[in-house]
Formats: structure tokens, sequence, C-alpha cells
């Protein structure tokens, strides 16, 4: 039998929106590297499974929920109120922060919205501006916690 381990993952990239000491949002891209190997069924060891599961055990307490943004949909320029991890299932949706890089995050990729504190700019800048893009609803995942745990999250923070 293949050893489990030489099938972990390679490392899982994401874009990571945050707000650096001034006060400005920008996006770096990230990854997630700390896969273990385990089981999502307690009471069955890793050792009988017939194919490995890698996780990466984000939090223990929080919440999830499901959003669409309809074929058009552009927000305003805003900051993420809670911290975030969403994960893009269908479509794709664009985030542009207060620096100017702007990022598509499509299906199958996801990013984190961490750009709580941001200044607001002289040209209205403020936390970061988005809009769904293409010919189909943008549906994503989102992932909270109930804590600030997340609140003020460099880049690398989840690897």
């Amino acid at each position: 039998m293949t050893d489990p381990l030489s099938l972990a993952p390679q490392p899982q990239w994401y874009w990571h929106l945050w707000t650096d000491e001034n006060g400005v949002s920008r996006q770096e891209k990230c990854a997630i590297n700390s896969f273990e190997l385990f089981s999502l069924n307690t009471g069955f060891p890793t050792a009988g499974l017939q194919m490995p599961q890698f996780s990466h055990k984000l939090f223990d307490n929080g919440n999830a929920l499901l959003s669409i943004l309809p074929v058009g949909w552009t927000g305003d320029w805003h900051e993420n109120a809670i911290p975030k991890l969403i994960y893009v299932l269908r479509g794709a949706w664009w985030v542009e922060s207060m620096d100017g890089h702007r990022v598509v995050v499509s299906a199958g990729e996801f990013c984190f919205g961490g750009d709580q504190g941001c200044i607001r700019l002289p040209d209205g800048k403020f936390g970061h501006l988005s809009a769904q893009t293409g010919d189909e609803p943008s549906l994503h995942l989102i992932i909270q916690r109930n804590d600030d745990a997340w609140r003020g999250a460099k880049p690398g923070y989840f690897s």
C-alpha cells in the first residue's frame, strides 16, 4: 500500500486581503500548507482508511453561510465587518484593495477578507471594492469565527 503521507496535498493558494499599519488595504497571495492526516469520523483510526484525507482545521466555534452575487452585482467601497474566508463555489467575482490591486477569484478558489481598521482615503477608497464578474451568478461559501482570533491576521497567518 502507498504511504499515505506521500499523498499529502500541495499548498493551497488564496488571496489574503488585509490592512497595513497605515490603514490601507492590500492583497497578497498566500498558501495554506499545514494539512494533517485524519479522519472526519471520530472513533475511526486514520490507518484504516483506504485513501487518506487531509484537512486543515480552521476553528472550533463559528458559522458558515452561502451567499449569491447575481449577475451585474457591484458593491460600494467597504470593510469586511468580520474577518472571513470566502470560497467561490460557482461563478467568479473580483476584489480591489485600496492600493489598486484587483484580483479575480473564480470557482474552486478562495480568499480571506481581513481588511478591518482601514482609513478613508481622500478619493473615497475604504476597505475594498468588489463585484460579480462573468455571465453567471457567483456562489460563495463564507466562513466566520465567533471571536476575534482572525482580526488583524497578516498574510501567511493560515500557513
